[in-house]
């Protein structure tokens, strides 16, 4: 029984904590001042945010409450991190212009008037829509975990006790990556150490380790709870995309062809979510 939970424990960690600062480690790996890049890996982590919404969050959600909750619940989501993100610039408002008045060094001069006002607000904002989707991400990894601590718990094959949940947490990992750089690019882009990025993304994976050993242990959640935090959640990412992302990126860099950049990064979330479901 001991070996069982010493093996949840690690096999969440590391495709938990492991998969999400994986995937911070590759945002920084690819990070670059260029105007350019940074819009088009805001535009990408948009799509694979909006599958996780789409496909995940909101899929789930609706299996534990109706659709009314559902929608309110993601509107206070919505709200609430809308308000939160207010009090923050107003709070950070007396600092932009000594922040303003400091070099930042690799940018293109080129871009220099775009450049300082991203650096002086934009970069503000971004740090803290990555925080604000570390923390939904983290929200909506311990029903994750669970779902891992129950798979662990109902072996299909005697002898092989486990083998699913470490099946469903390995997928779950790589359905963490592009996650894990969706929380690394906007701190990154917002000023935040390599370091620190993966650091918070992997801290992020943390409540998979909890919710998988909790529900292997005693299976136990209210459901109604469960449906509002992961719409909640979803309703704070879907402010962060649309508030705070792509109108960053839209700014940084125009053109035709960034969609594209949205749609690889939905398409690579619905592969991936759907790998895990199906």
């Amino acid at each position: 029984m001991e070996n069982i939970y010493l093996t949840i424990f690690l096999i969440t960690a590391v495709t938990g904590v492991g998969g999400l600062a994986l995937g911070g480690g590759l945002a920084a790996a690819v990070h670059s001042p260029s105007d350019r890049t940074v819009s088009l890996l805001l535009r990408f982590t948009s799509g694979v945010m909006l599958s996780v919404v789409c496909f995940d969050l909101v899929a789930d959600a609706l299996e534990e409450s109706g659709v009314a909750p559902l929608l309110g619940w993601i509107l206070a989501g919505f709200l609430g991190t809308y308000l939160l993100n207010c009090w923050v610039d107003k709070r950070a408002h007396h600092s932009h212009s000594h922040a303003s008045r400091q070099p930042e060094h690799g940018h293109d001069h080129a871009h220099g008037h775009e450049s300082g006002d991203m650096c002086a607000c934009g970069r503000h904002t971004l740090h803290t829509a990555g925080l604000v989707l570390a923390a939904a991400v983290a929200l909506h990894n311990m029903p994750v975990g669970m779902a891992i601590g129950a798979t662990f718990g109902q072996p299909s094959l005697p002898g092989h006790a486990g083998h699913a949940g470490i099946l469903a947490a390995l997928i779950i990992g790589l359905h963490n990556i592009p996650e894990g750089m969706s929380i690394a690019a906007p701190l990154l882009t917002g000023g935040s150490r390599p370091l620190g990025a993966i650091g918070v993304a992997a801290l992020s994976g943390l409540p998979t380790i909890l919710g998988a050993l909790l529900d292997y242990s005693a299976g136990v959640m209210d459901p109604a709870l469960l449906g509002a935090s992961l719409a909640f959640a979803a309703g704070a990412m879907l402010y962060v995309v649309f508030g705070e992302l792509l109108p960053e990126a839209e700014r940084l860099w125009q053109h035709r062809l960034s969609g594209l950049a949205i749609m690889l990064g939905l398409m690579l979330g619905m592969a991936l979510i759907f790998s895990h479901t199906h």
